[in-house]
């Protein structure tokens, strides 16, 4: 560390609390990456929860003069968000949104999730304006600061087009509030001096007609390379120059703090089409004629896919059956979604365009469907080429996403001229693709940095890109991704000196030290772009292909708390690559201290990571693996074979800590994140000791009934009486005959024994499950019932592996109790509001759809929080609780006032979400049997 980062350091601990400053090794290596493919590692890491903090942070930079850069989601592709000096990283403080006006409008803090402000939105039929593909992991000001766009949202509806006011603190600590009258009225007196510079650039600009001529043309198409210096045309307000120049500053120029859109309309009705043309010029005509129709007929999206595309995708199942052919070199599809308010319109506007379509000879088309499943596969096939490129590619190699725009006149020309520079330089995997009604182009490939020779062949092929797009065609060479580090040393060749000049002194205005992520945008380092890239070294099969997209972020609860998923694997590459070279003993003992906790023991291993990721990596399974077979492998066997006595040792246990005082006990084995306890924690609300099994009495159609030892053990509310007996009261009353497999006292479906890595154990529990079942329904002629979602995702998951008979017809809750249950019972009573949890395993055996229908029909109103996983984790609620306090630390807040019960169907789960969002979680079978039993609750 340098000295002046040392005084920095120390000061900033007068101010900030010193579990949100790292300065450790593994948290500099595991914060030092982002999505893009460069690796800095900062010298400070800071965790900022609000606007002031961030003002002390930059007066600190100021005083030591050190460099500071901000971080939202890190899912930036260009560079734009590592830092070798001071690194910013925003947290939960800056989670914040409010929707305004009916939805018209919506204000949001810069740590906010895209996505989450769309949902927020959704009642109201409209959204933000911004669509990037990477909306349901990207944060605010990160979309902003970057200008970010998408698919759909095209120039118009990007941040600098719909921002309505912006909240943003300078270098100098000035605060300005363009939503605030008094604000504004005090910048412009204190910085006079910055807003007469701007109106300077402004008359500078707009005297040189042919320079402002072209600005205005290269702004109709995306681009975000350099400064937005479209706002010293477009505005004659400096003020309004300068609140517009942040977007897309990068963090360069400032801090955004708070940022107001104008929304947008979500249309609710919507189709799409695959359109295959044999030639690629007749192909981008017909771009350039729906773009024309794009307002008259709501073509909201064009997705353009080349040859080579198409290849890569052809073993999709679900496509339609000519995108199965052989397809020429100059054959290129188009995916097509046109939005409309009503059916009518939408149906109007679907002939006019297929009118429009044949003007222009496809080979064929799909035809525009309504049908949401298959709109979704056809999407699919577009969201899969990312993942063609990244899965296939060998290990050590990375995963490069340019994107660039070319005047849609020369679409045809550019595709086919990048596609010769792949060709060119030996880059035979890559793919291209993009938002074609802006002559966005995106291209997928996998370069390999680990030599001077990869290194000097993707210098010569990024110059050749630049000549091209930029010297050709005076296109964008950041249409939406930002400039970065990757393309600051041709932003220059972009734009020529007179612009470039101008984009400097703005620099200049704002940040005169350089202290505002100094690099990016602007550099005089024409080699910036070559250095610092990062490593991608072999670490396991598991995880190697992993991208550090960031993509499994927001599902992960650890992720904040200790490290996520990206960051584990970031930490495992470099332990691996010391491991095998031989160096940096001191580097490789840091980081292996911290890493058995922060990485293994704090790690859910519920796989919520590899439904986010691209490629579908599970990270769980590689801490699985770190964690090392079972220690007590003959314990586990015991139990295995003795589960009756665990169940009923585990009633004994409950009962005795409730005599003893449940709030006491919580109270004495309570612990600090990291410590270790030879006594687990005692939730508050520890459940009671469950009731036996109800007897079964009664006819009607036989269904297996499996009830999981954890609802052996654990009551149902407080009176102590077991979720059998309402789901007993269910299925009776929808005409089924309940069995209970033969031994079932004894059964367990091995998900602790799989937890524990006690293999022997797990197969013993299985095979016992097998049989019991098998009998229980007639070798597979009656369904099973499944009563616990952990359970039931672990016995399918065991059919699936050949494990369990096949013939066994097996069910979770919620999918049995909504297609066989449910329309065959009338609510009858419903809750005013209520609050639903979904497990990851319900979430991961595709049982979230019928969950949400079963709690919806039992409710007036209700609230779906956007928690992927609660971190309770099967034990390590009880063992490492601060995962799950972790994960639910946002469910309180999240609950209105007037709600009062919550939902779930996972016995362990339930304990967490009652013990931090205050109120009581029930199964889904003691809400549906409240709802639907005329006389009341049994």
């Amino acid at each position: 560390m340098t000295p002046a980062h040392a005084d920095f350091l120390q000061d900033l601990r007068q101010t900030m609390p010193a579990a949100r400053i790292f300065t450790d090794p593994l948290s500099k290596l595991a914060y030092g990456t982002d999505a893009s493919f460069y690796r800095l590692r900062p010298q400070i890491v800071a965790r900022v929860e609000s606007e002031g903090e961030v003002a002390e942070l930059l007066r600190l930079a100021r005083r030591h003069h050190v460099a500071v850069t901000f971080r939202a989601a890190g899912t930036s592709l260009s560079g734009q968000a590592v830092s070798d000096s001071v690194l910013a990283v925003l947290g939960d403080g800056f989670n914040h949104g409010e929707v305004l006006d009916g939805g018209a409008r919506i204000r949001l803090s810069p740590g906010m999730i895209g996505a989450h402000a769309n949902a927020m939105l959704m009642p109201f039929g409209r959204k933000i304006g911004p669509d990037p593909a990477s909306i349901n992991t990207a944060k605010i000001g990160g979309i902003a600061a970057n200008n970010s766009s998408g698919m759909c949202c095209g120039t118009r509806d990007n941040s600098y087009h719909t921002m309505q006011a912006i909240r943003l603190l300078l270098l100098d600590g000035a605060v300005l509030d363009t939503a605030d009258p008094a604000s504004v009225a005090a910048f412009r007196e204190s910085h006079a001096g910055l807003l007469d510079g701007l109106a300077q650039l402004s008359r500078q600009l707009t005297g040189d007609p042919q320079l402002a001529e072209r600005v205005r043309r290269k702004y109709r198409l995306k681009n975000t390379t350099g400064y937005g210096i479209n706002a010293l045309l477009d505005f004659t307000d400096p003020l309004e120059m300068l609140s517009h120049l942040m977007i897309g500053s990068e963090g360069t120029l400032g801090f955004i703090s708070e940022i107001t859109f104008n929304t947008v309309v979500e249309h609710p009705h919507k189709v799409s089409a695959l359109v295959l043309f044999e030639d690629l010029e007749r192909c981008c005509r017909a771009v350039s004629a729906l773009s024309a129709a794009r307002g008259a007929c709501g073509v909201s999206a064009v997705e353009l896919i080349d040859s080579r595309s198409i290849r890569a995708v052809q073993g999709k199942p679900g496509l339609p059956d000519f995108l199965y052919q052989p397809v020429g070199p100059g054959s290129t599809c188009l995916l097509i979604e046109l939005r409309a308010g009503d059916e009518a319109r939408l149906g109007e506007n679907s002939a006019a365009i297929e009118r429009l379509l044949a003007d222009y000879q496809p080979q064929v088309s799909s035809g525009f469907s309504r049908d949401a499943r298959e709109c979704e596969t056809y999407w699919a096939l577009r969201k899969g080429l990312f993942p063609a490129v990244g899965a296939a590619r060998p290990v050590g190699t990375t995963v490069v996403i340019e994107d660039v725009a070319f005047p849609i006149p020369q679409l045809a020309d550019g595709v086919a001229k990048l596609t010769a520079l792949f060709d060119k330089h030996g880059y035979d995997e890559a793919l291209l693709f993009g938002h074609a009604l802006d002559g966005n182009l995106h291209f997928v490939f996998a370069p390999g940095f680990e030599s001077p020779a990869e290194v000097d062949r993707y210098e010569a092929f990024m110059q050749d890109v630049s000549d091209l797009v930029a010297g050709e065609y005076d296109g964008s060479l950041k249409a939406e991704h930002g400039t970065g580090r990757n393309v600051a040393p041709f932003v220059r060749q972009e734009w020529g000196d007179a612009a470039w000049n101008i984009m400097r002194r703005i620099k200049a205005l704002f940040d005169p030290e350089g202290l505002l992520n100094p690099g990016v945008i602007i550099t005089d380092n024409d080699r910036l772009h070559l250095e610092n890239l990062k490593p991608m070294p072999a670490a396991d099969d598991l995880v190697d292909r992993c991208t550090e997209c960031g993509f499994c972020e927001p599902a992960c609860p650890s992720h904040g708390l200790t490290l996520s998923p990206r960051q584990r694997i970031v930490a495992w590459r470099r332990i691996r690559h010391l491991e095998r070279d031989g160096g940096g003993a001191a580097e490789l003992a840091a980081l292996k201290s911290g890493y058995r906790y922060r990485a293994v023991d704090t790690c859910a291993a519920t796989g919520m990571c590899a439904t986010r990721c691209p490629v579908g990596i599970n990270t769980g399974l590689l801490m699985k693996k770190l964690q090392g077979p079972s220690r007590r492998p003959a314990l586990a066997g015991f139990a295995a074979r003795h589960m009756g006595w665990m169940t009923a040792a585990a009633r004994t246990g409950l009962r005795l800590a409730h005599l003893a005082g449940a709030r006491r006990l919580n109270e004495w084995t309570r612990r600090q994140p990291g410590e270790r306890k030879v006594i687990p924690l005692i939730p508050a609300s520890l459940p009671r000791a469950a009731a036996p099994l109800p007897r079964l009495s009664g006819d009607g159609e036989p269904v297996a009934l499996f009830v999981s030892c954890v609802n052996r053990a654990l009551a149902e509310g407080e009176g102590g009486e077991s979720v059998a007996v309402h789901t007993m009261s269910l299925l009776r009353r929808a005409g089924f005959a309940p069995v209970y497999p033969p031994g079932h006292d004894g059964l367990c479906c091995g998900q602790p024994f799989a937890s524990a890595n006690a293999a022997n154990a797990l197969a013993s529990s299985q095979a016992s499950l097998n049989q019991a079942l098998l009998r229980a329904s007639a070798d597979g002629r009656h369904p099973v019932y499944l009563d616990n979602s952990p359970c039931a995702a672990r016995v399918k998951q065991a059919q699936a592996e050949g494990l369990l008979d096949q013939r066994l017809q097996l069910f979770d809750a919620a999918g049995f109790l909504a297609e066989k249950v449910l329309p065959r019972l009338s609510i009858v009573r419903r809750l005013p509001q209520l609050a639903l949890h979904i497990p990851c395993s319900a979430t991961a055996m595709g049982a979230a759809g019928n969950l949400k229908q079963l709690a919806a029909s039992c409710c007036n109103e209700l609230t779906v929080p956007d928690i992927a996983c609660c971190g309770f984790a099967g034990d390590k609620g009880f063992t490492v609780p601060e995962l799950n306090a972790h994960s639910l630390r946002r469910l309180r807040p999240a609950l209105s006032d007037a709600c009062r019960h919550g939902v779930s169907m996972s016995r362990t789960c339930q304990i967490g979400l009652t013990e931090h969002g205050g109120i009581p979680y029930a199964s889904i079978e003691a809400l549906l049997d409240f709802c639907t039993n005329p006389s009341g609750p049994p």
